[in-house]
């Protein structure tokens, strides 16, 4: 290339991006208190997954006004806004929508209060304690700065607001409703999502392998119950339960490739009614996690070799074996961020916000089913980015005076609102804008 060509572009690319920032900072601004209002109005009004009806209207009507084709109902609650704009790649960007059963404890004035019966019939609190509320701000601020920015990319835009990420089934009920035979099928999809462990104003992003896939198992240990006098008569449970939660902790120790990460973790163990009394079963919740298709098979393998096994060395009847139910409708592949998107995104990114604020982290065992828009026929080139969250000051202290800050799923976990909205909105704009950005 002549030199009089290097000089032009090392000349004009800085001045492009502080004329790009300059657009973009003008756009926000104008948005920043509407947004905020959004952002506390769906923090107090959360729904549970697969109940996100209000949700879903608000989002559907804030695309709206903004110009987008909207449809509503897709996949359940789902709710898919387009805006073409001329030819060249289709973007999509997502969303979640659900919340979580927690009662809120972080005395926030703007805290959520609701309460809801559950599938059970039990009455849980709800609560947005892993970030969904500040998701979809940061998409409705996205939806907003582009329909603004027209004249700064050409192309398609899918924005897509998923009901039942809490769950696992969102992604694929919409899939299965046609989000990619009925609206234009994606060239590119990103999401964001919040990060416990980041402070405001940064942006995390990772190559290949960023969250886990998530598998929900209930076992069922059944033996012969009685008298807790005489267990000689009996084939105890308890026991066998005990057993096999100790047992099945050797399955990541001792039959993985210790460079291999994975958790098996039972969260929940019931079983008997009274001292003196050996029950019938006992019951236990699992979720196991894990990176490589390779790993989640052989971990699946090994706790149900485990498992029927140390019932048989306790004596267990064979019609009475331990039962083992896998939850497949909420199974969640890994995640794992197409390559090229994080060479295209991550120095654009860097040239606005500044190499101190994006960085390169360490993966997640938490679960995300926006993996299955890049596991489609298509091949859907996906990435998603950890946002910021955690206010400058309250981090300092809490790392000073060696406090563990609250995380993702707690009743005390909560994001600064600024400058966490402007950062999410600036960093998916941005991206789209890259994307489709005129030739």
């Amino acid at each position: 290339m002549p030199l009089r060509y290097l000089i032009v572009l090392i000349v004009c690319w800085p001045a492009a991006a502080q004329e790009l920032q300059a657009a973009l900072e003008a756009a926000i601004r104008p948005e920043l208190a509407s947004l905020e209002a959004l952002y506390k109005h769906l923090h107090a009004n959360p729904e549970l997954s697969y109940q996100e009806e209000r949700t879903a209207a608000r989002l559907a009507e804030e695309l709206r006004r903004a110009g987008y084709e909207v449809t509503t109902g897709v996949g359940g609650h789902g709710v898919v806004g387009v805006l073409r704009n001329g030819s060249g790649p289709t973007v999509m960007v997502r969303t979640d929508m659900d919340a979580l059963p927690v009662t809120e404890k972080t005395g926030l004035p703007y805290a959520s209060t609701v309460k809801v019966r559950d599938e059970a019939g039990q009455e849980v609190g709800v609560m947005h304690a892993c970030g969904h509320d500040m998701h979809m701000t940061s998409w409705v601020g996205t939806a907003r700065m582009l329909a603004k920015l027209r004249d700064r990319w050409s192309g398609t835009l899918v924005m897509v607001a998923q009901p039942a990420e809490e769950r696992g089934g969102g992604a694929l009920a919409m899939l299965r409703d046609g989000l990619f035979t009925r609206f234009p099928r994606p060239d590119y999809a990103l999401a964001l999502h919040a990060a416990p462990h980041l402070e405001a104003g940064r942006i995390g992003y990772r190559y290949g392998a960023v969250l886990a896939s998530v598998d929900t198992i209930d076992i069922t240990i059944r033996g012969v119950g009685g008298h807790g006098a005489w267990p000689h008569m009996t084939k105890d449970p308890v026991v066998i339960a005990a057993q096999v939660v100790l047992a099945l902790q050797t399955i990541v120790s001792r039959e993985l490739n210790p460079l291999e990460s994975a958790v098996v973790t039972v969260g929940s163990i019931h079983g008997g009614t009274k001292h003196n009394v050996i029950p019938d079963e006992v019951h236990l919740q699992l979720t196991v996690r894990s990176y490589t298709d390779e790993a989640r098979k052989k971990i699946l393998e090994a706790i149900e070799r485990i498992t029927r096994n140390l019932a048989r060395a306790a004596g267990v009847p064979e019609d009475r074996e331990p039962a083992i139910r896998y939850a497949e409708h909420e199974f969640t592949p890994a995640t794992h961020n197409t390559a090229s998107l994080v060479d295209r995104l991550a120095p654009v990114w860097r040239e606005f916000f500044g190499a101190d604020k994006v960085l390169e982290v360490e993966p997640v065992m938490g679960g995300e089913d926006f993996s299955r828009y890049g596991m489609t026929e298509e091949k859907v080139p996906i990435l998603i980015f950890w946002l910021g969250t955690i206010d400058a000051e309250r981090m300092r202290a809490a790392q000073a005076n060696g406090v563990r800050l609250p995380a993702l799923h707690s009743s005390e976990y909560w994001p600064a609102i600024h400058p966490t909205i402007e950062t999410g909105v600036k960093a998916m704009s941005l991206a789209v804008l890259e994307l489709a950005k005129k030739r």
